[in-house]
């Protein structure tokens, strides 16, 4: 998992790509408290493009549908 220093080291230097199921109100459950994710964040989003996908995530279907 790209942590925090990853994520600094990489601030306005070179591409970053992040998938996650979170919103990043609760990035606070991935790093060790709210102010790093909040630092996080805001690096992250800083001259970003953010794609916001809705609807049924294919690959959990098809997992709940082997376990059936």
């Amino acid at each position: 998992m790209l942590r925090f220093p990853k994520i600094a080291n990489r601030s306005e230097r070179k591409s970053v790509r992040i998938t996650a199921h979170l919103v990043f109100s609760q990035w606070d459950q991935i790093f060790k408290d709210r102010i790093t994710a909040m630092a996080a964040v805001d690096r992250l989003v800083h001259h970003a493009t953010i794609l916001v996908f809705t609807g049924d995530n294919l690959r959990a279907g098809a997992s709940k549908q082997r376990q059936k």
